[in-house]
């Protein structure tokens, strides 16, 4: 039996802090006796000033770390996983989640206003199609520009008046400890988040049988139920970084509801729905509101 394994993570504040959190649930729920997080170094990481999908897409973040996996540097690979691409590196196995962080959006602004109270032209702050579509339901009179970086790093550019409000995810926010300089928090209905936000995903190799029996005792049901939903829709539709879709997923007692919108390349349709199935039919539901809202779309959101 394995007694000692090494994980990899990105080496940013708060990819560490989710490599930690895997590390604790690896210590409390196995036998292993020594867990080593290393640090590795991302394509995506060395991008401060464009879009990720200029050079490449979502695996710009993964695939360095997957690439210390398949070499066997690494036993287990903790990713967020919102930043994963849906289709699964050959050889590898991600089916192990952490429980859900808060997956709201939180806005942080200056002077502490609300998205309502900003002014006229005031420049938003975002990496995502998703957010600013969002937003624009609300505000459409904002001026929404790229902002790329860690969230210190973006704190920081709002600091310094580059901006006068940006948009992030609520878990990161609350690991690093900023919850005072929320200024908005977005309930999941105002803004739905992306598949799989807030969820850390802790991967490993294919035929590391004994990995995968450890993983399992690790892994939080409830949260797997909700993403295997949420990640089909994204399989159907088979966008890319791009897509500006949001897909969120909830249990209620013996069901699960998923509520997803999905905004054409320009922003300006959006396409709604939401439905609920018997929980075991979670990757089941995934895939008919994939299906459903492709056809509503007509394939607007590709390219």
């Amino acid at each position: 039996m394995k007694n000692k394994i090494i994980i990899g993570s990105r080496g940013s504040k708060l990819a560490l802090i989710y490599a930690k959190r895997a590390k604790a649930q690896l210590l409390k729920n196995s036998s292993i006796e020594s867990v080593e997080i290393k640090n590795i170094k991302t394509t995506g990481d060395a991008i401060i000033d464009a879009r990720v999908s200029e050079h490449g897409g979502k695996g710009l973040f993964c695939k360095t770390i997957e690439k210390e996996l398949l070499d066997k540097n690494i036993d287990v690979a903790v990713h967020a996983l919102k930043d994963m691409p849906t289709d699964e590196t050959e050889g590898l196995l991600t089916n192990c989640f952490l429980e859900r962080n808060d997956p709201r959006e939180i806005l942080i602004s200056n002077n502490n206003k609300n998205i309502k109270e900003l002014k006229t032209n005031a420049i938003v702050g975002t990496s995502s199609f998703r957010r600013e579509f969002q937003l624009k339901k609300v505000r459409e009179d904002l001026n929404y520009k790229l902002i790329r970086g860690n969230v210190d790093t973006r704190i920081k550019k709002l600091n310094k008046n580059l901006y006068d409000a940006i948009i992030l995810s609520y878990a990161g926010i609350k690991s690093l400890g900023f919850e005072g300089k929320i200024s908005q928090t977005f309930s999941t209905k105002e803004i739905i988040p992306s598949a799989g936000q807030g969820v850390v995903a802790l991967q490993c190799r294919q035929n590391d049988k004994q990995l995968i029996e450890i993983l399992n005792k690790v892994n939080h049901q409830p949260t797997h139920n909700c993403i295997k939903a949420e990640r089909n829709v994204l399989k159907v539709l088979e966008g890319d970084c791009e897509t500006a879709v949001g897909v969120f997923a909830e249990i209620n007692k013996n069901k699960i509801d998923l509520e997803a919108e999905l905004f054409s390349l320009d922003g300006k349709q959006r396409f709604y729905l939401k439905l609920s199935k018997d929980l075991k039919l979670a990757s089941e539901l995934g895939i008919e509101v994939g299906e459903i809202l492709k056809k509503k779309s007509n394939n607007s959101y590709k390219k």
